[in-house]
């Protein structure tokens, strides 16, 4: 039972007619498990606090060595000469749909590769509405937020700037 008689990878092997021992997979295959991920791309989850801690987690772990903590694009090896990524924080990411971020990670962009084997489809859902948290953060106007101005010290806004 040890010992069988088998192919090595990439050896000829007689038993076929091309002689390969690797075999394609037969057309209409799926990978396992492809459909739920289709499907968990397919619709966005709805976002709440949970969500919203699981993007920062996986941002966290994944994006910051190159986008960085706030998403400026200053990441560790930015800092070690890898090319800058773009900024969350440009008006071109910050009018881009949520589904863009996820097709990014899924694929790559530039010199990004793509995420789609390491990342399931749901955190980098989380990871996007993690992004829209960064922005909205990031690009704040006091006037935007009801009730603001009031609470913060004039020597902090002292021209009520918003």
């Amino acid at each position: 039972m040890a010992r069988q008689k088998r192919y090595g990878v990439y050896r000829r092997a007689e038993l076929w007619a091309d002689g390969a021992e690797a075999r394609n997979p037969p057309d209409g295959t799926v990978q396992q498990g492809a459909l739920a991920d289709e499907a968990a791309l397919a619709d966005p989850p709805p976002v709440d606090a949970a969500l919203l801690r699981r993007g920062r987690e996986r941002y966290e772990a994944i994006c910051t060595p190159c986008h960085g903590l706030t998403g400026h694009g200053d990441g560790m090896i930015v800092a070690r000469g890898f090319p800058r990524p773009p900024s969350y924080h440009e008006d071109r990411l910050r009018a881009a749909p949520a589904r863009y971020l996820v097709d990014v990670i899924t694929n790559g962009y530039g010199v990004m590769y793509r995420y789609a084997n390491r990342v399931e489809p749901r955190d980098r859902w989380a990871i996007a509405a993690y992004i829209r948290a960064l922005q909205l953060s990031q690009g704040a106007r006091i006037a935007e937020v009801p009730g603001l101005a009031e609470k913060i010290p004039a020597e902090v806004n002292p021209e009520g700037r918003p």
